[in-house]
Order: structure tokens, then sequence, then C-alpha cells
């Protein structure tokens, strides 16, 4: 760990490059550049799941931690290479006083030539991330609706805010039941009548499930709620009988369709890095993401 005080931007890309030349590895491997923009609270958990998915994506990771105050304008770093850290880079600044009204002076020296940069809030995303001092810079623009106390209000600001390029850590934790039920309805079934998910209150994953379910199969979709964990039931009303999907584990999902004995299914709930890791592979806008925040509330 390099610690660096009273520093600027070039200063600690100046830092990276001398602790890249010292361990013979330049940073040629980079893919991109992500930059965390973040209150202390929740700056390291979103640094650490960073680091893990710099294991399938190696990037340079910036955390920008800014803390207004009656403080001296200062720039404070603390800077990773390789080792423990993964093989990525990883940069924690401390923005203080009027330097942390202007995160952006800070970032852009130290964005990497040539790569895209992705930006992302942990908790506390401005209402329209293209048009944020990070945002602007970024090509792909990541949330997370799941960290508001008011999940459902929170999910409306990503609606009414939304670029293309914007994407929801809210959206990737659904993915897994997307595609469980998209195969159970390549099967042969009949006509869906109605549809009802069941979760956990106080997230925003459920919301978004309820809506795609709404898009895809043109019917209404209810939303209820028990003790969780997390979104534990899907089912999809037929004048046959009802194709379930249930996780009552937090792990495993049971299918069921009418006539057909049941499958178990892989549901596990993801952790923080494969949730980042999943939103890093694509850098082009999510449309299916687009559509179903835009009809949400219609």
């Amino acid at each position: 760990m390099i610690r660096l005080e009273h520093t600027s931007g070039s200063a600690v890309a100046a830092a990276i490059a001398d602790e890249r030349r010292r361990l013979g590895s330049p940073a040629t491997g980079m893919v991109l550049t992500l930059l965390i923009l973040s209150d202390e609270e929740s700056a390291s958990d979103a640094t650490e799941a960073a680091v893990g998915a710099a294991r399938m994506h190696p990037m340079r990771i910036l955390t920008l931690i800014p803390k207004p105050g009656k403080f001296e304008p200062r720039l404070d770093a603390q800077v990773s290479v390789g080792g423990d850290m993964g093989p990525g880079e990883v940069a924690e600044l401390r923005l203080r006083g009027e330097l942390a009204s202007f995160p952006n002076s800070v970032a852009v020296p130290l964005l990497l030539p040539d790569t895209p940069v992705v930006a992302f809030w942990p908790s506390n995303a401005p209402d329209v991330p293209a048009d944020d001092l990070i945002g602007r810079h970024a090509q792909r623009r990541i949330t997370d609706s799941n960290s508001a106390e008011d999940s459902w209000t929170e999910l409306i600001r990503r609606r009414d805010g939304y670029r293309p390029g914007d994407t929801d850590l809210s959206w990737s934790r659904i993915t897994s039941w997307r595609s469980v039920l998209a195969s159970a309805l390549d099967q042969e079934h009949a006509k869906i009548t109605s549809a009802s998910v069941v979760a956990q209150p106080g997230k925003a994953s459920p919301y978004l499930l309820r809506q795609w379910i709404a898009d895809c199969l043109e019917v209404d979709v209810h939303l209820d709620f028990n003790a969780g964990p997390g979104i534990n039931q899907v089912h999809l009303h037929t004048h046959e009988g009802d194709i379930s999907v249930t996780r009552p584990d937090g792990m495993i999902g049971i299918l069921s369709r009418p006539g057909v004995p049941d499958a178990h299914v892989s549901l596990p709930r993801r952790d923080y890095a494969s949730l980042l890791a999943e939103e890093l592979r694509r850098l082009d806008p999510d449309v299916v993401y687009a559509r179903t925040l835009a009809n949400l509330g219609s």
C-alpha cells in the first residue's frame, strides 16, 4: 500500500506507473477504468467488489470519496497495484474541502488512455448520472437502487433520469430469474392469463422482475411480499395450472409445470462482485433494461 498525502491526480498516476515498473508488469493489460463515487460508509464494500470483478476484467479502480466541509482543499490517496488486490490497480482518493465538489479534476489525469470508462455509484447516485461530473466521462454508468431507503422511489428517479448506457445492480440481481423463466417458457405451455411475484419487501429487484414479466407476456402481474429471502416465488397462471419457480432457501429453485415432474435449478443469491462483473461485460446500452425501466408505473 502506497500512501500519498497532500497530493495530486498526476502524482497518483506517477505512483501507479512507478509501482508497475517495479513489479515488471506494464498497465497495458487493463481493459477499462472504473470510477467509484462513494461516501466513506460504502467505499470499502464497493472497492472490494470491484477488486473481485477485476479478476475477470483487469482494470484501474479509482474510488473517489468526497469529504466536503470547511477544510483546506486536499487530496489524500492510497494506491495498490497487483498482489492481494488482484490483477488490477486500485487508488482510494479522499477529496477534502472545495476539491470534493470537483471529483472530475482528480479523476481525469488518472484515466487509462484508449480504454472505456465505467462509473459506479454504490449509493446516493445523482438524478441524471450521464450529466454528473463523473458520469460525463463514462460510456457505462452503474447505480444500485437496492441501497436506497425507498427502493420504489429510487427506481422512479432512475427511470426519469435514464440515458442510454445507464444500468442498475437491481437489474443484474434478476438475471438468473429471467433466464430460468425464459427457459421454462421455451417449452410448450398453455396460454398465460396472469402472474405473480413474491419477494422480501424493501428491495428494487422485485419491481423490475414484475415489470419485465408484464412486458414480455402482456398480462397483469401482482407483487406480494413475505419474509424472503429476496425474490422467492414467481407464478405464471394458466387454465391448466401454474408454471412456478420457487426458491425457499435463497440457493436452489424448484421449477414446477403442469404434467411435468419438478426440476431443480440453480438460483443462488449472487455476491456484490459477481453482479458488478456482469455489468462490466457489456458497454453497449441495455435496451431490455431501458424498456423495463421506462414502463415502470405505467
